[in-house]
């Protein structure tokens, strides 16, 4: 009898818990510094989701390091109470092919909330470059082989992950030339020291306004409406067929947490993906807020799977490893 009344009071306990909470701060590691593009993004998500949590106070924690893997790994090990969350990029699902040793399982780790937003990237070339179009650009390349460099902001960066993605599709090896952040790699590219670049819209849209840069496609399967990248075709028009590569943004919790917490942080994500404050910021950073199927846990997961599958091979085939 005893034994049954300290079970039911134990189960009394996690109810009443799981009913109020969040009842203390929940904090969302960043696996990257503050500042950058996904710090920005986690910071007005973390306001949007606030609301419909009640007013609950979201702390942001930026654990940067190893290509986001160090704030990852500390999320995976983290109490699986509710009160610990991730935010990540594309790198929850290049992060098993560049790192031989990661030190936990993309799939098996955590649980997942749902996708945030994506955000499209360009073709760009060198003000000097000849190609005034993207049908020019794969006859210079093609008459240039051998001599063509591709910047990239770091190995892993997106930049560095679309050139791979390119010229495997492309089937032409061309020479990477990583730098230290996209700053460095888009001055170089303005100054003529490079010839290409994938990037960000974020990072791309104000030199391609500007004229510093040509641009030659979008890398998404449709179009964008930004004024100055409108005009823009996408790769798989131009006869990439098949060509996505966007840099996306999830919510994620440590393995284990009560899928009463899940539901509700889950119904948070997805009001806060509504929010009007929040919708006018992404579009500001040129990025596009996920609407479908994959703010669900489910095809959250299902969709990482999905990018961990595409490029596991072009990682692989590369052979440019992170470790």
């Amino acid at each position: 009898m005893k034994r049954f009344l300290l079970a039911a009071t134990a189960v009394f306990s996690m109810t009443c818990a799981l009913a109020e909470y969040p009842e203390k701060p929940i904090t969302i590691v960043v696996p990257f510094s503050a500042g950058g593009p996904t710090d920005k993004v986690a910071r007005d998500f973390a306001e949007a989701l606030r609301k419909p949590l009640g007013g609950a106070t979201i702390v942001i924690e930026n654990v940067g390091g190893a290509g986001g893997t160090l704030g990852a790994a500390k999320v995976a090990k983290a109490l699986p109470d509710g009160y610990t969350l991730l935010l990540h990029h594309i790198g929850m699902a290049t992060s098993p092919a560049l790192y031989r040793n990661l030190q936990y399982k993309t799939l098996d780790d955590f649980e997942y909330l749902g996708l945030i937003n994506e955000v499209p990237m360009t073709l760009i070339g060198k003000p000097t470059l000849p190609a005034a179009n993207y049908a020019e650009l794969t006859k210079w390349i093609d008459a240039n082989k051998g001599k063509v460099n591709l910047a990239n902001a770091g190995l892993g960066a997106a930049s560095h992950l679309c050139g791979l993605l390119f010229m495997s599709t492309l089937k032409v090896d061309m020479t990477t030339v990583p730098y230290k952040g996209t700053g460095p790699a888009m001055t170089d590219l303005i100054g003529g020291q490079v010839d290409l670049m994938c990037d960000q819209t974020t990072n791309t849209t104000a030199q391609i306004e500007s004229g510093k840069v040509k641009a030659y496609a979008v890398t998404t399967p449709k179009r964008l409406t930004t004024p100055a990248l409108a005009k823009l075709p996408t790769l798989d028009e131009s006869g990439m067929k098949g060509f996505n590569v966007s840099i996306w943004h999830g919510l994620y919790a440590p393995k284990g947490t009560p899928k009463a917490v899940l539901d509700k942080v889950n119904a948070a994500l997805k009001t806060a993906l509504k929010d009007a404050d929040f919708l006018k910021r992404e579009e500001a950073l040129g990025a596009v807020v996920v609407s479908d199927a994959r703010t669900s846990p489910a095809e959250h997961k299902k969709w990482v799977s999905s990018e961990i599958e595409k490029w596991g091979p072009v990682i692989k085939s590369a052979g440019q490893y992170a470790d």
